[in-house]
């Protein structure tokens, strides 16, 4: 694609890793750089890029011709992602936005600012995401579903229809969201967890966790043991 913005990611993590592939391959910004909080440098590159301090990012990159993505997880239910993304507001820097081009996302569907979204998902009609949310890859956001400011949904979870999701949530991997279900802010849903009905703010869903068998997997399907 052709690039006609510049662009610096905030971290240097396994994430910032991916958002480069993706802004680099499936965007019009080209990446110049990386920025990291001073305490937490642990290297001056990265792809041949300069790894710079975030407290003096500006000496390095001029907010006017710059933007940025803070390319953080779900730390301390997105605090981390959301302090940093406000702290580069501050500076003056303009929010970058990704939508890879292997989502489908509904012409209607509404998607606030710094957000993330890989692909695979589908976002159906009516849909209303807010800012600074990452959907990782192969989520179905069901029409009429609202997921507010901060929340980051992992791979494979279905949102049905008419849902809202609160602010600085977490979904797991492969969870799933009955229809008509408001999740409260700040809850944190484990992999395959199953939510039919409405949860307060704070609610923590723990996984279900497979029972070991008594018999060993060779032992069960006869083979000699070492």
């Amino acid at each position: 694609m052709i690039k006609t913005k510049r662009l610096v990611i905030l971290g240097d993590s396994a994430f910032a890793e991916v958002a480069y592939e993706c802004f680099t391959h499936d965007s019009e910004y080209e990446v110049v750089g990386f920025s990291v909080e001073s305490g937490y440098i642990k290297r001056n590159s990265l792809f041949g890029l300069p790894v710079v301090p975030f407290e003096t990012i500006e000496d390095n990159f001029c907010p006017r011709d710059v933007s940025f993505y803070a390319a953080l997880v779900y730390t301390q239910l997105n605090r981390l992602r959301t302090r940093l993304y406000l702290a580069a507001k501050a500076k003056g820097y303009a929010p970058a936005c990704y939508v890879s081009r292997g989502a489908f996302v509904w012409p209607n569907a509404k998607i606030g600012e710094h957000c993330f979204i890989f692909e695979d998902n589908t976002v159906q009609p009516f849909v209303e995401i807010g800012d600074n949310v990452v959907l990782w890859s192969g989520n179905h956001i069901g029409h009429h579903s609202v997921i507010h400011d901060n929340c980051f949904v992992s791979s494979h979870v279905v949102i049905s229809g008419f849902c809202t999701v609160g602010e600085n949530t977490f979904i797991g991997v492969n969870a799933t969201l009955a229809n008509n279900v408001n999740i409260g802010r700040d809850n944190w849903i484990g992999p395959a967890v199953t939510i039919s009905q409405g949860t307060a703010d704070g609610s923590l869903f723990k996984p279900p966790q497979a029972e070991l068998a008594r018999v060993s997997a060779r032992r069960f399907f006869k083979l000699p043991e070492d």
